[in-house]
């Protein structure tokens, strides 16, 4: 009986992909058919085995996770067979013992590189995948966290160990770090517990990547109490994407004519019930494990700390269409008092504000400098150090996104200009 249609994603060359379909004829007997996902300008058609049964589709401006909900949706097959990257089935896999117990949905597998453990999703049923969506491209911080952003921690699974094999594996650091962050997507679910915990998102024409923000603060271990979105105006159409996100309860949507930053995010404060605020740049993202890491270190805060903060990731965003490159993480030190901060030597953060001193100082202030639409950071947190103190701690969760449209990429002339009024004051 043919009941299984094979997928296979993110295969670099020819050579590699060879390999794969090669270990799919131990199969053959169940294969439906096999569907290759190409990229747009690495095109892999060529002179294969499984004639009449192989398809090509080329994915367009990297939007795969569309490409697979669409493809998916029209299968006709009982079950999907999944390879990606350099994955090619073991030897040892016959079409006969490739089977799923009537309970369980997902059979898995474990891949394996230096110290990192992966969940592999390999056999699937068809009528699982089109229960729900895969997620696009731009609501990912890169390609390689498709499969693990759905398939973590799916109920009703088996994972055995030697049901893959690699053609080549990836050592480079850029590799690395993101089979890391893929890695906590595996964690497992934590029901939410105090201190209470709020993020809040001012966004201004960040179409590109705004979701990816959203997209990862949903996919946390621990859920944060509320998520609570400003759009600033954008004439982007990035409203229009953010508000399929708002469920009036845990992700809430406002919007406002365009007035800055600083303006955005206090239009936010009289929205927020929990005890501390997480602030999230539009175009940045969270670790899976960013809220209960952050509540780990909440829990013995003192009253007086009112800003907790960690060390940064930076990715370099090569294009809009591109994918991230990894550049390396900022390490925090501590900050003592106002000097300090203005000498930082990057922006500080994650910034955890605790909300009652936040709204007792009035919020973000809009100072006169570009009326307030720059640096809304260090002015609120220079406001701050003056009454209360701050608090670092060596924890990465929070991963920056250097790109060309950034704000205050654009007003680097302007940043000693701003210093200078600082200490004026």
């Amino acid at each position: 009986m043919k009941d299984i249609t094979a997928i296979l994603v993110h295969y670099s060359d020819k050579t590699v992909l060879q390999k794969a379909l090669t270990s799919l004829k131990n199969v053959n007997a169940r294969l439906e058919s096999v569907i290759v996902f190409q990229e747009q300008g690495r095109l892999l058609e060529g002179q294969y085995d499984f004639a009449g049964q192989l398809q090509f589709i080329t994915v367009k401006n990297n939007y795969l996770g569309n490409t697979l909900n669409a493809t998916i949706s029209r299968l006709a097959s009982l079950y999907v067979l999944l390879l990606q990257e350099a994955d090619y089935l073991s030897p040892s896999i016959s079409a006969e013992s490739l089977q799923l117990p009537d309970e369980k949905t997902m059979l898995g597998t474990f891949y394996r590189n230096r110290n990192i453990t992966l969940q592999r999703p390999l056999f699937l049923r068809t009528s699982f995948l089109k229960q729900e969506q895969f997620l696009s491209s731009h609501q990912l911080p890169f390609k390689e966290a498709l499969f693990p952003a759905r398939f973590a921690n799916v109920e009703n699974s088996v994972f055995k160990d030697g049901l893959l094999k690699q053609a080549r594996k990836n050592s480079s650091t850029n590799t690395v770090e993101r089979q890391a962050f893929i890695q906590k997507y595996q964690l497992e679910k934590i029901k939410p517990d105090h201190p209470s915990i709020s993020i809040i998102i001012a966004n201004y024409n960040m179409g590109e990547y705004v979701e990816n923000a959203i997209a990862s603060c949903l996919l946390q271990n621990e859920q944060p109490d509320q998520i609570l979105i400003m759009d600033d105006g954008s004439t982007d159409g990035s409203h229009d994407q953010l508000k399929r996100w708002s469920d009036g309860e845990q992700v809430t949507v406002f919007s406002k004519a365009n007035e800055g930053k600083a303006k955005a995010l206090n239009d936010l404060l009289p929205h927020v019930t929990s005890d501390f605020i997480l602030e999230l740049d539009a175009d940045d993202w969270l670790d899976p494990d960013a809220i209960s890491l952050i509540k780990q270190y909440l829990s013995d805060l003192p009253k007086d700390i009112s800003v907790l903060y960690g060390n940064l990731r930076r990715w370099k965003q090569l294009s809009a269409e591109a994918d991230v490159l990894f550049k390396g993480v900022s390490q925090g030190v501590a900050v003592n008092g106002l000097e300090d901060l203005l000498t930082y030597r990057f922006p500080l953060g994650p910034r955890i504000y605790r909300t009652s001193i936040l709204k007792k100082e009035g919020g973000f202030p809009v100072v006169s400098f570009e009326n307030g639409r720059l640096y809304e950071d260090v002015s609120v947190l220079s406001q701050l150090i003056k009454r209360s103190s701050f608090c670092y701690r060596d924890f990465t969760v929070y991963n920056i996104r250097e790109h060309r449209e950034s704000i205050t990429k654009m007003n680097q002339s302007k940043w000693q200009e701003f210093l200078k009024m600082l200490r004026s004051d």
